[in-house]
């Protein structure tokens, strides 16, 4: 196994494995689609993150970390076509409307809206069978729960759904501005969630106990929160060439942001508390390696 050293090496270990665990039977149509959704490059966050709670987890438990990655693996893997399913699908015309994303033509640009559709859907369900072999059973089962719930209706597809109404997309409810407290449900379904997911499934696959699971949860919700501000924010201050994807699609959309609601200072702000949180979270969990770094770099990054 790679022996992994920086956070840049886990991800290169997660692009490693995700050339390798496409469906190698599929028909040549959906598995191009697939393929240039899941490999156009990207942060990799959530695996990256999930890899990183193995980790720290097996650092602190004093168990092998090159187990603990391996054991990982399968559910970084899923976490990420998960992710990628959900921006295929966000940038179709009925959707965000995007034609750019990770730097090049969205996959509907491409491969048209039909087949954009059904390389989502193969991209959720393989998520879980991939998921499914995970060891030992008995976790991979629930890793399994864990990230269902996260991505479905009871989270990112819930947050989405609230994100389609407050934009005015959706004929049958009647947008309203959001409360910031309504704001904080949509971006905790929408965002949080799956990187809550994340953790707690790296906690879960390299044997972290409940108290453990609850720890790195606590922690991923305040980085989640954290993430989505700061995109909110990169969305006004970056640059399509950086962000690889097009800037400004927030505003130009009405679409309810933190900075819609607090200003770019203010929103700045909240990302630095919620941090300072997450780092706190940590010391008292006794969990410590990468997570940190992890942490920090979720406001100083520039897409």
């Amino acid at each position: 196994m790679t022996n992994f050293s920086t956070v840049e090496r886990l991800r290169v270990g997660v692009n490693a494995m995700l050339e390798k665990v496409l469906p190698d039977r599929a028909p040549a149509p959906i598995r191009d689609a697939m393929q240039y959704a899941l490999l156009a490059g990207g942060k990799r966050f959530r695996p990256v993150l999930a890899l990183a709670v193995a980790e720290a987890v097996a650092a602190r438990d004093g168990r092998p970390l090159d187990a603990a990655v391996d054991n990982t693996l399968p559910g970084a893997c899923a976490l990420e076509f998960i992710h990628t399913y959900s921006l295929v699908h966000d940038d179709l015309p009925a959707m965000d409307d995007d034609v750019l994303r990770r730097g090049r033509p969205t996959t509907h640009v491409i491969h048209g809206d039909g087949l954009a559709v059904l390389a989502g859907d193969g991209l959720l369900t393989h998520a879980f069978y991939l998921l499914s072999t995970a060891t030992p059973p008995a976790a991979a089962l629930q890793a399994i729960r864990v990230l269902a719930y996260a991505a479905g209706a009871d989270g990112m597809v819930g947050g989405q759904a609230i994100d389609l109404v407050a934009a005015g997309k959706v004929p049958s409810f009647p947008s309203a501005p959001l409360t910031d407290a309504e704001l904080n449900v949509m971006h905790y379904l929408k965002t949080a969630a799956l990187i809550c997911a994340a953790a707690q499934i790296g906690a879960i696959l390299s044997g972290g106990d409940e108290d453990t699971q609850n720890s790195v949860v606590r922690y991923a919700t305040e980085v989640g929160y954290a993430f989505q501000i700061m995109d909110d924010v990169l969305d006004v201050e970056g640059s399509s060439a950086d962000l690889g994807k097009t800037a400004g699609k927030d505003a130009a959309g009405d679409k309810p942001t933190f900075v819609s609601q607090f200003g770019v200072d203010g929103a700045r702000a909240k990302a630095r508390a919620c941090i300072d949180n997450a780092k706190q979270i940590l010391a008292a969990a006794r969990l410590d390696g990468r997570l940190p770094e992890i942490a920090e770099w979720t406001i100083t990054r520039k897409s």
